[in-house]
């Protein structure tokens, strides 16, 4: 193993379980796992995607040059305190960036000069290490947010990581992240869980979904995601997210009116533009060679 680099992560979830896998298919790292489910650390072990496991966090820090924290947001502040003596560089893989700076800044600021947090804008609504895809990352966008303070060596670190990985890394301000992210990933993922219940709600579900059509489909997939995880972001960028709701609510709100008073113009200039922004957004996505 040539010029190894050996990474700690925490969390052996699909994301996590997918960088194991994905870095190990690279042959230049060597992967050090934690999890609070020691069957997920067997798995991953036995998947031959992870080196070696540490049962706590207390082994972890000194055994690693970065640490990769791939859990819930709202776990960070249990998290940071057993790295108090870690010397590597610091990142994560959350959705929503805030509450890890802010984090990190109360409860470990020594470390903000390593810390360069991350998220993939990738995923899947399976869950665990066994749905671990070395591929998840590649042909997909990875946003660093690093703050002033943090050492260019350690962006150039991540940068490595995410690019073996087969992402394209570009980089952000935190609160930028937060936003964007609010408009492109929480309010949609938001919309689907509301969609799927108020259905399920709907006297006899079960024909309901039985009917329901492909654009039913496509549209609730993400509704299978992890509750927990997205509880989190939903709550940890409660701002922005609350912010967009009330503008989708009041255009929802506009086109019910265009309904109820059948102005077809209106309606069809409003589906057109819609549709148009849509063709934009395919046209632009990035086509991996299979395609």
């Amino acid at each position: 193993m040539v010029d190894s680099m050996r990474v700690g992560i925490v969390g052996l979830g699909l994301i996590g379980g997918s960088i194991a896998a994905g870095l190990k298919a690279a042959e230049q790292y060597e992967i050090h796992a934690h999890d609070l489910d020691s069957s997920a650390m067997a798995l991953g072990e036995s998947l031959g995607i992870v080196d070696q496991i540490h049962p706590t966090l207390a082994t972890l820090p000194s055994a690693v040059d970065v640490l990769m924290l791939a859990t819930p947001v709202r776990t960070l502040p249990s998290i940071l305190p057993h790295l108090a003596e870690f010397e590597g560089v610091l990142t994560d893989v959350g959705s929503v960036k805030q509450p890890i700076v802010d984090a990190v800044l109360s409860i470990t600021p020594q470390l903000a000069e390593r810390l360069v947090p991350g998220h993939p804008v990738a995923g899947s609504e399976r869950h665990g290490v066994g749905a671990a895809d070395a591929n998840l990352f590649r042909y997909h966008k990875v946003i660093l947010t690093p703050l002033d303070v943090t050492q260019s060596d350690a962006i150039e670190r991540i940068q490595t990581i995410w690019t073996s990985l087969g992402a394209e890394v570009v980089e952000m301000s935190v609160a930028h992240h937060d936003d964007v992210l609010a408009q492109t990933s929480h309010l949609p993922h938001l919309l689907a869980y509301t969609l799927v219940d108020v259905l399920a709600g709907f006297g006899d579900e079960r024909e309901v979904f039985e009917y329901a059509a492909g654009g039913f489909r496509d549209f609730s997939r993400i509704a299978a995601s992890d509750p927990e995880m997205w509880r989190d972001i939903f709550l940890t960028n409660k701002e922005a997210l609350l912010r967009l709701i009330e503008t989708f609510s009041a255009a929802l709100n506009q086109t019910s009116k265009l309904i109820e008073a059948e102005d077809a113009e209106a309606l069809t200039e409003r589906l057109t533009r819609a549709k148009a922004a849509r063709d934009y957004f395919t046209s632009i996505q990035p086509k991996s060679p299979q395609n």
